[in-house]
């Protein structure tokens, strides 16, 4: 496994979950940068600047890097959708970062100042913004993965759990294909986790898009289970002579996967 370069501090936060997420896929691999070169549409060279975050990789690269891998690409492009948002604040905290002083002295040492000020600035924004931004993310996420892995239904994305992200107002895209597990939209592999009303995550996205795929409106594919996602639940249930409650279990799962 490669020992990658430590990420710089002024990259915005929702970029470096992003990277961080593309190496631990590529390590998972276990392929080395020519092998993935020889595999997709990018270089050996465009690949390093996308795994050190020096570029940010186009959507294609991102879907192409997810096939190479055997991994579903859904929540990769997430990720990918919030970096590139935060990609012109972070290329532009970076190039202010980079910048040499011109001259010696006093205004050197004044130009430090002033780039080690806008350091502490910036990472006091990122840090607002990823919170502002970023809602609940991992814990629950951590322990679903972790039982679902030990029921046989596959590993995370990267080997490791990847942050949820909810933005508020915006649709996630559902792709719902069939498998050898049933019916699946690539956010996650549960057949087990509870939700009910101010339930978030990467298995309400998952709920959402097989509600919406069997004729069910849940509202905004947005990963935040809210009234309108209850009651197409609760729809389901009904159609299918489930108990009508709203809660998506293991019978309701079942056939949501069906």
């Amino acid at each position: 496994m490669p020992r990658w370069k430590e990420l710089p501090a002024s990259l915005d936060q929702r970029v470096s979950q992003f990277v961080v997420q593309l190496r631990r896929l590529k390590d998972r691999s276990g392929l080395s940068l020519a092998a993935l070169a020889a595999k997709t549409s990018y270089s050996r060279s465009s690949w390093e600047r996308y795994l050190n975050a020096r570029q940010l990789p186009p959507r294609d690269a991102v879907e192409e890097l997810a096939r190479v891998c055997g991994a579903e690409p859904a929540r990769l492009l997430v990720l990918h959708e919030i970096a590139e948002e935060a990609w012109p604040a972070s290329a532009a905290a970076r190039s202010a970062a980079q910048a040499t002083p011109s001259e010696g002295g006093t205004d050197a040492g004044e130009l430090r100042e002033t780039r080690r000020r806008l350091w502490l600035y910036v990472a006091a924004v990122a840090v607002l913004v990823v919170t502002l931004a970023v809602g609940l993310a991992a814990a629950f996420w951590a322990d679903d993965e972790a039982k679902d892995e030990a029921k046989g239904a596959g590993p995370s994305v990267s080997g490791s759990p990847s942050p949820f992200v909810f933005v508020q107002g915006r649709s996630r895209p559902c792709h719902v294909e069939r498998g050898d597990g049933g019916l699946r939209a690539g956010y996650s592999p549960t057949r087990s986790v509870l939700m009910d009303l101010k339930s978030s995550g990467w298995e309400v996205l998952e709920a959402q898009c097989l509600l919406k795929h069997h004729g069910f409106d849940p509202g905004l594919i947005d990963g935040s289970f809210g009234e309108r996602s209850k009651a197409a639940a609760q729809a389901f249930q009904k159609a299918r002579g489930l108990v009508v409650d709203g809660i998506v279990g293991p019978d309701t799962w079942k056939e949501l996967r069906r």
